[in-house]
Parts: structure tokens; C-alpha cells; sequence
């Protein structure tokens, strides 16, 4: 592993960036972490959950709290000295928020990943990942707009660079975490818990989900074994907004309300354009190879270890789905494991 290097994570105060602190301050992964955030009080809360698990000194020579926004490129470029890896974790991620708020999704989705991306570049950092999204393949919404927009700004990077040693940016993209901040589980257990109706928009509609340490063990995956440029995705299992309800919650009151702006019945992980470049790593994860190539690397390269998949759709009608008492007996591991 990656045990002499600095890293630094954008958006390092939410939920995917604690839990990658967290798991990389327990297995040594590397020498010095920066949590890059613009939000003080989180950065505070984010240290005493540190404190309950680490004593002081060791989180004092570890980890750095870093206030500051990914739209603020100079800021960045002060950052970044020094580190040798970034996770670029930071994004507005509502859909239905993004879609009232454009010009500020915009602002940190789009112009803030070309920020990182400029200030990593001119820094010098050895590898960069940034996190993407399955509202990127086919995208109807904002949200999934800005998204593709971080894929081609940060694949296209790579060639900002031109010497071998540049800097390496590459994407992961994946579906739902499971009971992340502000997501639909956290609303259907509290309006059960309360005893208040719980909005559905369709029953049919279907999600790929995965756990935050699904996504926090793929990105360092990534961040470890990419060449650059490549998109590493999950491998996902599914399940309907129905299943997702009788699973957790089959009492609750419901109330079908239909799709919000924006939101598909069904989300793709891999276009139909992309599916000629789909190559497996170990039966871990899928890898989409680049279109084009910059010289220093070539298909071959790419190619080597990895062994080609042949589907037709990777969609989250077309996956396996989680049985109801796989899916709650997930939830519920994932929930007992934050209330430590």
C-alpha cells in the first residue's frame, strides 16, 4: 500500500472523506492525511470523533484539518504542497437541490474540479481520483450533467501534463451509499420511527446501492493501481424503491408521489458507448480503458492484466437484485457501525 505518501481529500469532512480517514489512519496507509473541507464546524466535529478513537498526539502529527473550498483555486494551490495523492470527494450531490441551484452546482462540481485538477497539476501530485457518479451515464439531471463534466475534465487532464512523470487523474464512479447524509434511508427510518408518511416516487424505480466502505475500499483500489484516465466502477447489486421499503420499513405510511425533476425509473453504471471498453480486474471491479492515448502509454498497457467483459447493459434493472433480508441485514451492519 501507499504507506509514504501524502493524501489530501476534497470535501474530507462528509461522509465518504471521514470514513476514508478513518479506515487509512487505522491501517497505516499514509504518512500524513489532509482533510480539506470548507466547513469549520465539521472539521471540529470530525476531530472529536478522531479523539474517541486515536489520543491526541498521534491525530496532531496525522492529520491536518484544512479549511478551505475547491471553487478557491489559490487556496488549493497552497493545499496541496506537499501531498503525493488526492481523493476529490467534494460536490453538491441533491439532485433535487442542484437542479433549484444550478449556478452553484455548477460553481463547485464543474469549476472546482478543474481548480483541483489546475492546482494538482502545478503541484505536481503524483495521482488524483476523483469521485463521479452513476447520474453521469445518460444524464437528465444537473447533478448528473456536472458529474460527466468532472469525467472529461479530469480524464482529458492527463494531457495538460506532458512530461512521464505527470500527474495521473482518474475516476471511480458508483451508485448510492448506503444511509449517507441526507439520503432516502435516513428519511424512510425516521418517518417510520415518527410515525409520518414517507413519500415515494415510484415503486418501480430501481438503485444500485453500495456501502461507504465499498467506496472507500474501491477509490483507494483506484488511487493504488491506476495508470490514469481510466473509470473504475462496482460491481452492484439493485433494488426497487417497493423492495428498498418492505425491507426496512413495511409498516410505514406511504404516499406515491412520482418522479421529481430530474430522476430517472432506472440508472445506467456504463453507457451503451463505453461498453466496447469494459475490461475486469480480479472479479473486483470493472475498468472503462481510455478512447484515446497520450504517448507515454498505450492500450496494451491498460489492457495487461485485466480480462474483457462482454454485456449487453449494466443498468439497475438489469442487475441482480438484493433480496429484503440481505439489503436490511446491510443496513442494519452499516447503521450499528455509526452509532459506535
Amino acid at each position: 500500500m501507499i504507506d509514504k505518501s501524502n493524501l489530501l481529500i476534497t470535501g474530507g469532512t462528509g461522509t465518504f472523506g471521514s470514513s476514508c480517514l478513518f479506515k487509512c489512519l487505522k491501517e497505516n496507509l499514509f504518512s500524513k492525511i489532509t482533510v480539506l473541507s470548507r466547513d469549520e464546524f465539521k472539521h471540529h466535529q470530525l476531530r472529536l470523533r478522531l479523539l474517541k478513537t486515536f489520543d491526541s498526539d498521534f491525530i496532531n502529527k496525522r492529520v491536518r484539518f484544512f479549511i478551505g473550498d475547491v471553487r478557491d483555486k489559490t487556496r488549493l494551490l497552497f493545499a496541496f504542497r506537499g501531498v503525493t495523492h488526492i481523493i476529490h470527494a467534494a460536490a453538491l450531490k441533491h439532485v433535487n437541490m442542484c437542479e433549484y441551484n444550478p449556478q452553484e452546482a455548477i460553481k463547485t462540481n464543474i469549476i472546482g474540479t478543474q481548480n483541483v485538477i489546475e492546482a494538482a497539476i502545478e503541484n505536481s501530485v503524483k495521482k488524483v481520483i476523483c469521485l463521479g457518479t452513476d447520474k453521469s451515464v445518460n444524464p437528465i439531471n444537473l447533478y448528473g450533467s456536472t458529474k460527466l463534466c468532472l469525467e472529461k475534465i479530469a480524464i482529458n487532464g492527463n494531457f495538460l501534463s506532458k512530461d512521464p512523470d505527470r500527474t495521473l487523474i482518474s475516476v471511480v464512479r458508483y451508485g448510492n451509499v448506503i444511509a449517507s447524509r441526507g439520503s432516502v434511508i435516513p428519511t424512510l427510518l425516521d418517518a417510520n420511527e415518527k410515525g409520518n408518511t414517507f413519500f415515494l416516487t415510484d415503486p418501480n424505480m430501481t438503485r444500485f446501492w453500495l456501502t461507504i466502505n465499498q467506496a472507500v475500499d474501491l477509490s483507494l483500489f483506484a488511487l493504488e493501481n491506476m495508470k490514469g484516465r481510466e473509470v473504475f466502477v462496482p460491481i452492484l447489486k439493485a433494488i426497487t424503491m417497493q423492495g428498498l421499503v418492505d425491507s426496512l420499513a413495511p409498516d410505514v405510511k406511504l404516499e406515491v408521489k412520482g418522479l421529481r425533476p430530474g430522476e430517472k425509473i432506472h440508472e445506467s453504471m456504463i453507457s451503451e458507448h463505453e461498453m466496447h471498453r469494459v475490461y475486469i480486474k480480479d472479479d473486483y471491479c470493472y475498468i472503462i480503458v481510455p478512447e484515446m492515448f497520450n504517448g507515454y502509454i498505450t492500450q496494451d498497457d491498460y489492457i495487461k492484466d485485466l480480462v474483457p467483459v462482454d454485456f449487453e447493459r449494466y443498468t439497475s434493472d438489469s442487475v441482480e437484485k438484493f433480496s429484503h433480508e440481505e439489503f436490511k441485514e446491510i443496513v442494519n451492519g452499516v447503521l450499528e457501525s455509526k452509532n459506535e
